[in-house]
This record gives C-alpha cells, structure tokens and sequence, in this order.
C-alpha cells in the first residue's frame, strides 16, 4: 500500500519517471528482443490500458484483430477465409491476395508521431504527459525517439493506434472492402490483380511518409488462394487450411526436447484443430505415445 500511495503521489505531482527495463531474448520463432519493466511501471500500464482501450478500441476498424478482446488469430484466420468465399463466389471465380509485412515494426514506432496522433484523441495535458513518460521511456538502440518495447501492455495498444491511421487510409482512401491486419500483417483481397497492384505503391506510400515505417520487401506477394497464402502460421486454400512446415518442425523438436509431456502435447493438439490436421493429430499421438516407453 505505501508502494501505492507513493506512486500516486508521483503521477499526482508530475515527478513520476519510468524506471529501466529489464533486457532477455527469445525465440518466438525467430529472434525477439523483450524488454520487462519493473512492478511499479507495470501497474501504471495497466491502469493506463484500463482506461484508454475502451475509448480507441471503439475507433478501430472492424478487421484489425491484434491484441484485441473477442479478436485474436483465430478470428482473422476465419474472417480470411470468409473474405475468400466472398470474392470467389463460393470458390467459383479466382481471389488474389496481396500479403504485406511491416519491417521492424516495434522497433521503427516513431514517438512524436505517435504523440500527435494522441493529440488528435486526448485534450487533457496532465494525460498526454503521462503518456509521454510511457513512450518516452524506451528507445530502439541507436536511434532516439524511434521504438516501442516488446514487453509493455501498452505497446500493444500503441500500435495498434499508430497502425489505425493505415487501416482508416486503406478502408476509406483506398476503398479496400476485404482488408484485414493481424498487428505487422495485412492481407487485401480482390478479383482484380490490377487493383491490387495499383493499391500497394499507395500503401508503401503512406506507410512511409506519414508513419516513418516499410515493407519487408521479402514478404510481399500477389497470388492466388488456391496456391495457398502463408498467413499467420497456416498455409490458407480456398476449402482448408493446413499448418506452416516451418511451424510443423518446430513443433515435433520441441515436443521431442519435452519428452512428449502432456502439456505440450495437448498445447499442440489445440493449436492442430484449428486446422484440418486428422493426420497432423495421429502423428502427434504416435510421438507421444513413442516417447513414453
């Protein structure tokens, strides 16, 4: 409780100053930087959350899903392929997707124009200095004023809210009607693979100047549903979807290094059943039931 009241006095009397973050590596599956913040910061970003996503998640579009209650990756999965029984009438005309990726996303967050975009939403100045002791307490190594932790709760707000000015430019400048984003990855969908081709430099556009962000030039494509989009660890077809063969390794080595536990196990057998994977299940079972003798 004194822990409490001095942090309220803190943010009360504007001396409040985010404290250091702790630093550690994962791989999720590639290489992550993460950066904890103490107890005492992370109750503040969770009051800060409390309070701020009612009020923006109510400004986002429909098909944004990242880090969102009732949304999540299962969700854009389906809303994927409901867009792709959409356009294909039912799986009789060709649906293209372009498939974007946003390069160094966290880490190339710019803070004044993420601070100007919270001008636009918030009046209260003693609330946007408070947010700027937030923002301001990181940075991307090397750079200043560029970069959001991976670690605060209230990154995962931020961007989203960084991002929605490029989902409001893409619904209603761009009048993309099957647009979805999952936090860095977006996916348009049409009939017309000139349409698409024509939206992309616009978007790159945007994306740059007004965001200070980019493509991963890598990870775009424009192909067809039918030759399968790689998209947030499924390999999506107009009728099924099965999972990545880089997640499927992954997959049975860690199962291999845990010695077929239960809880690994069953983690993997729900992920699997989000997909059509009878085989992919029976497989799993059998490496299971392998490593138990």
């Amino acid at each position: 409780m004194a822990n409490i009241i001095s942090l309220h006095r803190d943010l009360e009397g504007k001396t409040y100053r985010h404290g250091n973050y702790n630093a550690f590596k994962i791989n999720d599956p590639k290489p992550r930087d993460i950066h904890k913040a103490s107890v005492r910061d992370r109750l503040v970003h969770h009051a800060v959350y409390r309070i701020l996503y009612p009020y923006f998640d109510g400004r986002f579009i429909y098909d944004s899903y990242s880090c969102r209650l009732s949304k999540g990756t299962h969700r854009a999965m389906n809303h994927l392929r409901d867009f792709s029984r959409k356009v294909s009438k039912n799986n009789t005309r060709t649906c293209w997707v372009l498939k974007c990726d946003i390069k160094k996303f966290f880490a190339s967050i710019d803070h004044i124009i993420l601070k100007n975009i919270l001008v636009k939403h918030i009046e209260d100045k003693n609330i946007l200095w408070f947010l700027s002791q937030i923002i301001d307490s990181f940075n991307t190594e090397g750079k200043t004023d560029v970069g959001l932790p991976l670690g605060n709760l209230t990154s995962q707000l931020f961007v989203n809210i960084y991002m929605n000015e490029f989902d409001q430019f893409v619904k209603h400048r761009l009048k993309a009607k099957y647009y979805l984003r999952y936090a860095d990855d977006f996916v348009v969908l049409s009939r017309n693979t000139e349409y698409l081709e024509k939206i992309l430099p616009a978007m790159q556009e945007f994306l740059g100047s007004k965001l200070k962000l980019s493509m991963h030039p890598d990870k775009i494509s424009i192909q067809t549903v039918a030759s399968g989009v790689d998209f947030l660890g499924w390999v999506h077809f107009p009728d099924h979807r099965v999972l990545r063969t880089t997640t499927k390794k992954r997959m049975f080595r860690n199962i291999k290094i845990k010695e077929g536990k239960e809880d690994v196990v069953q983690s993997y057998l729900g992920l699997v059943s989000h997909g059509n994977s009878w085989k992919l299940r029976q497989k799993i079972l059998k490496k299971k039931s392998a490593q138990s003798f």
